[in-house]
């Protein structure tokens, strides 16, 4: 009888030290799978980026409040501006309203309505509108001026480097680019060109986001071949011109 009472007892135990043993088994084996390095994840990191960038597209157009504009974070904000500038190119552009004719009839608009509602209120005994005092913060002028500093001497220093004949692909580059600029400003006028560019910041980055992986291998190959005519052409053309310095050094 004292075996028979052992024997389920028994079994129960056994069946319970398996069940441990499987469900450490288990949480082991998880780790080892947590800790191994996911090949998606690898595969993406591999793969060549549009202009060798390693940051996602909203840090690259400068993270925050803009970046978010530009990639439609807020549908509401980003088709509002959007709108504002259609609605600006269209009064200037196709309307031909000038800018200062603009702004003057908007302050005699806002100066003859706050005169008005400020005596209509002292007549019938209430008080004055509150209008704010606006005004510009210090610091913020002083970021914006000297981020634009460090960006136009920046470009003063890239023009000095081209100018000295010491980099013939920026030089290529340079030119290729005044041109095409020339080309488009002979067409179209300043705010035409900058609403245009204003539309393809609204429209290009987020489309990138979107389609990415199929962007970069066809952007990849496209840049390989452009390196390949490139260093045909450096083969045939620039290297047979002479470098500056070497002129330096024969005078």
């Amino acid at each position: 009888m004292a075996e028979q009472s052992e024997s389920p007892t028994k079994s129960v135990m056994e069946k319970i030290i398996e069940k441990v043993h499987h469900h450490e088994s288990s949480s082991s084996d998880s780790e080892l799978d947590s800790d191994k390095p996911d090949p998606l994840e690898s595969v993406k990191a591999k793969i060549w980026r549009l202009f060798g960038r390693e940051k996602p597209v909203h840090h690259v157009l400068g993270g925050g409040k803009p970046a978010d504009v530009f990639l439609w974070r807020n549908k509401k904000v980003s088709a509002g501006v959007l709108g504002f500038v259609t609605a600006m190119w269209v009064l200037f552009e196709l309307i031909e309203y000038h800018l200062l004719t603009l702004v003057c009839h908007i302050l005699i608009l806002a100066a003859a309505l706050l005169f008005l509602w400020s005596n209509a209120c002292t007549l019938i005994n209430k008080s004055p509108p509150r209008i704010p005092e606006v005004h510009l913060p210090e610091k913020l002028v002083l970021q914006v001026a000297s981020a634009l500093c460090v960006e136009i001497n920046s470009a003063f220093a890239g023009l000095r480097s081209v100018a000295a004949g010491k980099d013939y692909k920026k030089f290529l580059m340079i030119i290729a680019g005044l041109w095409v600029l020339s080309i488009v400003g002979s067409s179209c006028h300043f705010l035409t060109l900058f609403y245009i560019c204003f539309v393809l910041l609204h429209t290009v980055p987020v489309l990138y986001e979107k389609y990415e992986d199929k962007v970069d291998p066809l952007a990849e190959k496209a840049m390989v071949e452009i390196k390949k005519q490139y260093a045909v052409f450096d083969a045939k053309v620039l290297s047979k011109i002479p470098v500056a310095s070497l002129k330096a050094k024969r005078v």
